[in-house]
């Protein structure tokens, strides 16, 4: 199983890896779109490998993230996070 980010979207199917040349959150040390990610930050702080991990888990700032109007995923990247912490 392979954890592409801290928050569960998956990167191998994002358009902007090859456009903006992202190795994905767990790759690197900030995000190419600005200055930091409050759910990386969050999730590495708590020494967690992806959000299913934490006992917060889905916490508030992951679902404005998943069901942000613009930028959202209708919570997709939060059923990920829970197959990986199922190991699927």
């Amino acid at each position: 199983m392979m954890i592409e980010s801290r928050c569960g979207i998956l990167c191998s199917s994002c358009g902007y890896k090859e456009e903006m040349g992202c190795k994905g959150c767990v790759h690197i040390d900030k995000p190419f779109w600005g200055d930091g990610c409050p759910v990386k930050t969050c999730c590495e702080t708590r020494e967690h490998e992806h959000c299913g991990q934490c006992g917060d888990f889905p916490c508030e700032l992951l679902k404005q993230f998943a069901y942000d109007e613009a930028q959202g995923d209708g919570g997709r990247r939060i059923e990920q996070c829970r197959c990986w912490n199922q190991g699927r």
